[in-house]
């Protein structure tokens, strides 16, 4: 083995958002900011759902669930990334990074399986309103979470495992602030077109499949909402998923953006800021728009403060 190919083993160069030291500190301050807004909102939607007896319901439960996710998700990539602020030398470990690419990746198709059963609930709740108790079960809420979370752990297993196995050579350099496939399987050694396209199939089913599926439970909503004779019915039928349909938009509009487009060196800065909203950003966001949104939370939250 050369000792080109020793050296890169040790490690990979994380280039995050590179800028003098000054900016990097800045930097720094601004995302220890996010992040810690970011724990405190989805924290508190899920203390509230856990303290509120009104909010033991499996609209609620999903959604407390989902802010732990959101939690899990950001801390995936954002502490290696205030870490890396401060470092002079930017280096992450090879187990390390394919670590991060591992639980980065499991929690965003994770994301996705939420976000969809999330859709397929306020479909049960609005077009199957008198069925929906008896549908909608603590065991079937439970099941789907569960799924929710084996799936998207066991999806991208296998190629992972695999691209882990494979060697690295050349600069050892990561133009992004975490470890993204695509940087990655650019510096193996041999190029490997199948990983390539099973990796891409894999990321193809659970963004355009079940955003497909999203859209379809919509498309059912609203023809059963206009048919609501009154327009305060509709009103409220439309509040209870105007908030998950604006997660959902958030999330999928930039993640569409970033896998539905060619990638080329010229679009390495493009690629840092969009996966940076959908990784960042939106779970910061996430909190505020349901909690905004919805009265029920509201009251839990101003609740839960006062204790």
């Amino acid at each position: 083995m050369d000792l080109e190919g020793i050296i890169t083993i040790t490690g990979f160069i994380l280039l995050g958002f590179p800028c003098p030291r000054e900016g990097q500190i800045l930097l720094f301050l601004l995302f220890s900011v996010v992040y810690l807004l970011t724990l405190m909102g989805n924290g508190s939607i899920i203390c509230a759902v856990r303290w509120d007896q009104r909010l033991h319901t499996p609209m609620y439960i999903l959604l407390a669930n989902f802010s732990f996710l959101e939690i899990c998700y950001v801390t995936s990539t954002v502490p290696n990334m205030l870490a890396n602020f401060l470092s002079d030398t930017k280096v992450i470990s090879f187990s390390g990074c394919f670590l991060q690419f591992y639980f980065f990746f499991s929690l965003g198709s994770t994301e996705c399986f939420f976000l969809t059963i999330m859709a397929f609930d306020r479909y049960l709740a609005i077009c199957q309103p008198l069925h929906y108790p008896t549908y909608m079960t603590g065991r079937l809420c439970t099941n789907l979470v569960v799924s929710c979370w084996a799936l998207g752990f066991l999806w991208y297993l296998i190629p992972i495992v695999i691209i882990s196995q494979m060697s690295f050579c050349g600069s050892r350099i990561i133009d992004h602030f975490l470890c993204d496939p695509d940087p990655l399987l650019a510096l193996a050694c041999e190029k490997a077109p199948g990983v390539e396209l099973v990796f891409s199939t894999l990321s193809a089913v659970p963004i355009v499949i079940l955003f497909v599926l999203i859209m379809g439970s919509y498309v059912l909503v609203l023809k059963a909402v206009l048919k609501v004779p009154s327009a305060a019915g509709r009103r409220k039928a439309f509040s209870t998923c105007g908030s998950h349909l604006a997660v959902v938009s958030l999330f999928y509009g930039s993640v569409l953006v970033m896998y539905g487009s060619s990638v080329t060196e010229q679009e390495a800065g493009t690629q840092k800021i969009v996966t940076l909203f959908y990784s960042v950003v939106t779970p910061l966001l996430n909190p505020m728009i349901y909690s905004l949104r919805n009265k029920d939370i509201k009251k839990a939250l101003k609740k839960f403060l006062r204790i």
